[in-house]
């Protein structure tokens, strides 16, 4: 009984901690949202290592790709528009900043091997928020938010090939990357987000042109489904992208409704008021639980297959209905409730991680799932926002109080261009080449006193300079005798006497063998014993190369060399004694 006691005690103490631990989010108290949105927020900067000593503004470590860190920081955005709070703003500026690349369009060459039209767009999306929202503008001497948007799109406008499926943008942007064969709806609906905004903050009428060109493609190729609005991810090149992937992801109908908010803002015309209406009951397949109002990553969070990618997508789908807000305030009513429901639940559900309150995944059931990421604490964040989205002040344009700095033909060598920037090598100048012939002298030089070291005989009496002499002299003649055809008849003429001195050799041991002794005589003299004499030993002492590492004509005192004499010459009178006696 008292086991029984103990375990339903110790279940009621997890039961109680899962409760204590979770967000308790007020959404209509704008004091709660901000306090937990701050927890929120610095919990997401804590997956994020850019802004320190040997790291790269602007990138999220493993396994994150570099298009979710634009997103990240599109986030932090928001987080400063709504909250107020400045906290972050240096971070993310340095990131958004550093990543522009070299024609400040945010094709960097570091990320030429991933880099895809939607993966740019996302940072182009982040920055437009920026000019909207009048985030702190840049120095001067950088480059501006608003012209960073346009050079995106300017790229991006380039890159519509209308040779297959008559129109559209590619997945990718490199030839060689894996989907450049395929168009998927992200990257059209990033780039009709972008035109559209860019129509509404400029007033300039070819952004709108572009936007309603991309609606058209993708009502043309039935990536939007007009019986049910439903966004499909894409189709390939190979079929004339008449087969569509129908996979649905959140994302994509959030960037759609996020481009015909903004124009039907700018236009105020009941056909894009329509169109917006049409994809804002077809985002309601992604709300899901009880009530069928907490949002969900339907394609893959209820079989547990969402990749890190996907993890994200709700936090664009979130941003993008909120922002719509502000566009088409009379959406209002249908969409609020909706985020504020999914809200609660996500803050509920927040009690992972060391802290006890990273956020997952999964928002209907009320329960943590185990996960943490950059992707699921950014949605975490986007959705608890939103309950400030009628206590924040309405996006900006050019005529409206926007300070952004923009630049129309931005883009510059990037537009167009499919293929990556080759290494930047400066002209070679004359001073380049004066010292490569410098180098090269000098690395002659080194191999010739290099080769002179390796033939210098040490136990040679000459000097250095006497044995190159020598060398210089006989290679010298070995060259002009072979050069004469000398060589052939030296050669020819040592081949004779060999052939002589051995046919001598052999006729001599035929005579011995002839007058009857045996090839073991002691008149032969190839058997008789060779005698090592002292004076022999020392010859053959001084022609063998020296082992020794002490200097030649060692030892130079004095004094030690009369006592090698004199031990020598002791040794040699004790031998004669012992021979005459």
């Amino acid at each position: 009984m008292s086991s029984l006691l103990g375990r339903l005690a110790v279940g009621l103490l997890l039961a109680a901690g899962q409760l204590t631990t979770a967000y308790d989010l007020d959404p209509d108290s704008p004091d709660s949202v901000k306090s937990v949105s701050k927890d929120m927020a610095a919990d997401l900067v804590s997956f994020y290592n850019g802004n320190q000593p040997g790291n790269t503004p602007g990138l999220l470590p493993d396994p994150y790709y570099w298009w979710e860190a634009g997103a990240m920081m599109g986030t932090l955005i928001d987080y400063w528009y709504y909250t107020g709070d400045d906290t972050y703003n240096d971070l993310t500026s340095q990131a958004l900043l550093f990543q522009v690349g070299e024609t400040n369009d945010y094709m960097p060459r570091n990320q030429t091997r991933t880099e895809g039209n939607d993966d740019q767009g996302f940072w182009g999306l982040s920055v437009m928020s920026a000019a909207e929202y009048k985030f702190p503008d840049p120095p001067a001497d950088q480059p501006q938010w608003l012209a960073l948007a346009q050079a995106v799109f300017n790229t991006q406008a380039a890159r519509w090939d209308t040779e297959h499926c008559n129109g559209g943008l590619r997945w990718q942007i490199f030839t060689w990357n894996n989907g450049y064969d395929y168009k998927n709806s992200i990257s059209q609906a990033c780039f009709f987000a972008l035109g559209a905004r860019l129509a509404l903050y400029t007033g300039n009428q070819s952004y709108a042109d572009w936007a309603d060109k991309t609606w058209d493609w993708m009502i043309a190729t039935k990536l939007i489904n007009t019986k049910n609005w439903a966004v499909y991810d894409g189709a390939g090149i190979e079929t004339n992208c008449t087969v569509l992937t129908p996979y649905q992801f959140s994302y994509n109908v959030g960037g759609m409704i996020l481009g015909a908010a903004a124009m039907y803002n700018m236009t105020e015309s009941q056909t894009w008021k329509t169109r917006l209406d049409n994809l804002l009951e077809g985002s309601k397949v992604f709300f899901t639980g009880p009530n069928n109002n907490i949002m969900s990553e339907v394609a893959c969070e209820s079989v547990n297959t969402c990749n890190v990618d996907e993890h994200s997508f709700k936090a664009y789908l979130t941003r993008w209905l909120t922002m719509m807000i502000k566009w088409a305030p009379h959406t209002y009513d249908v969409i609020h409730p909706y985020l504020r429901a999914s809200s609660v639940a996500a803050a509920k559900q927040c009690k992972g991680g060391a802290n006890k309150r990273m956020c997952g995944l999964i928002w209907y059931d009320g329960k943590y799932d185990n996960t943490t990421g950059v992707g699921q604490q950014m949605a975490a964040l986007e959705i608890t926002m939103s309950n400030l989205i009628l206590n924040s002040s309405s996006p900006v344009t050019a005529d409206t109080g926007g300070t952004s700095v923009g630049d129309p033909g931005g883009g510059g060598d990037d537009i167009g261009r499919n293929q990556p920037k080759g290494p930047d090598y400066k002209p070679i100048t004359g001073a380049d080449k004066f010292g490569a012939a410098v180098l090269t002298l000098l690395a002659i030089a080194t191999v010739v006193v290099a080769m002179g070291f390796i033939f210098l005989d040490e136990t040679s009496p000459q000097g250095p300079v006497a044995q190159f002499k020598g060398f210089w002299s006989s290679a010298s003649a070995a060259v002009a005798t072979l050069a004469a055809g000398g060589g052939f008849a030296a050669a020819a003429a040592a081949g004779r006497r060999r052939s002589e001195k051995e046919k001598g050799i052999r006729i001599n041991e035929k005579s011995i063998l002839n007058n009857g002794e045996s090839e073991s005589s002691s008149k032969n003299p190839f058997s008789e014993p060779v005698m090592v004499t002292p004076d022999s030993i020392r010859h053959s002492v001084v022609s063998q190369r020296r082992l020794s590492n002490m200097p030649i004509g060692w030892p130079h005192n004095p004094s030690v060399r009369n006592s090698v004499v004199v031990a020598e010459s002791s040794a040699a009178a004790s031998s004669e004694d012992q021979r005459q006696r």
